[in-house]
């Protein structure tokens, strides 16, 4: 999938940028972060830690998107706004490897390690920061 076809069919648009919205989801960010930072790893929470924290990472993604006039409604899309409206080509890679990641644990059973999951939400951390710092 690429920006056209998710502006085409409707899963991508344009919106006034608002700031109320923005601080909102950035709030929510935040505290499922603090979730996340509260929770212990292990055989039981690995998987949730995880979901947490990517949702965490998409609201940040998502108050990007409407800063910059888009409201997305696939996550797919939010790759390509990564990669093709702000030139962040390694960032959207890696969120696109932790969408499907994530994907695999809600849909499809897939189970995290203690260890497989500290790392990928140490990734997920650093990516959150990175767009954060360019709100």
């Amino acid at each position: 999938m690429d920006w056209k076809e998710c502006f085409d069919s409707g899963m991508v648009k344009e919106v006034k940028p608002d700031k109320e919205m923005i601080n909102a989801l950035l709030y929510s960010a935040d505290n499922r972060m603090k979730s996340v930072d509260m929770l212990e790893t292990d055989n039981v929470t690995a998987n949730s830690k995880l979901s947490l924290a990517y949702d965490a990472l998409r609201e940040v993604i998502e108050a990007l998107a409407i800063k910059h006039g888009y409201k997305i409604y696939n996550h797919e899309c939010y790759t390509c706004f990564l990669r093709e409206i702000l030139k962040y080509d390694p960032e959207a890679e890696e969120f696109d490897t932790l969408r499907r990641t994530r994907n695999k644990v809600n849909y499809y059973g897939k189970e995290l390690s203690v260890d497989e999951s500290n790392l990928l939400i140490k990734k997920i951390k650093a990516l959150k920061l990175f767009i954060t710092k360019n709100l």
